[in-house]
């Protein structure tokens, strides 16, 4: 209908180049305007079509990580540990690598410690591994422990557990407790740098 009232506009002897012009200065300032819009509608599409995750998984996406409460047509929206909403537009998610932790249904908890040069190996290692001992823990895989370098002050060790990703909080919290208190009922000191003067 535009095109048609230009042209009888055109036959009548009206000169039509500043509408034309204007025409074209508001079609390219409409469609700047609307090109985050419009990538944020596309990338909601490809989330859709994709599926990297779903609502209630937790996910790490372009620097944050939180539970997904929403996916939404232009926007993504988390909740994060402490209770904050975050929306993140589709096209930078869709740009974004995605670390989704909920999908396989366990989790590894990896916990590093250091022990004193005066402590055992072995003791440290059958010490650490009775401290990964919690009852979130999966029964079918053990706990792990190794030594994974040796510093200036101290032996650092890797703890490693597996347990389901909805109690990774709770048995990273619980496993960091037992073992201090292991560490103290076995006479393993936790050392840290000292300064002599």
């Amino acid at each position: 209908y535009l095109l048609l009232c230009l042209i009888v506009v055109a036959s009548l002897g009206i000169d039509v180049t500043s509408i034309v012009a204007l025409a074209s200065v508001l079609t390219l300032a409409i469609s700047l305007s609307l090109q985050n819009a419009l990538s944020n509608i596309f990338g909601g599409f490809t989330l859709l079509y994709t599926k990297p995750f779903a609502s209630g998984d937790f996910v790490e996406i372009a620097g944050q990580s939180g539970t997904v409460k929403e996916v939404g047509l232009t926007y993504t929206k988390l909740s994060t540990v402490d209770n904050k909403t975050v929306s993140i537009p589709n096209s930078s998610v869709v740009a974004a690598q995605i670390v989704n932790y909920t999908t396989a249904g366990t989790r590894r908890v990896d916990i590093k410690v250091s022990a004193s040069y005066d402590a055992p190996v072995e003791k440290v290692l059958e010490v650490l591994g009775q401290a990964g001992s919690v009852d979130t823990v999966l029964p079918d895989k053990a706990p792990f422990a190794a030594v994974s370098s040796y510093e200036d002050s101290a032996i650092c060790y890797l703890l490693q557990v597996w347990c389901k990703s909805s109690d990774y909080w709770t048995t990273t919290c619980q496993v960091n407790q037992r073992i201090k208190a292991c560490f103290d009922e076995n006479g393993i000191a936790m050392t840290y740098p000292h300064l002599n003067v």
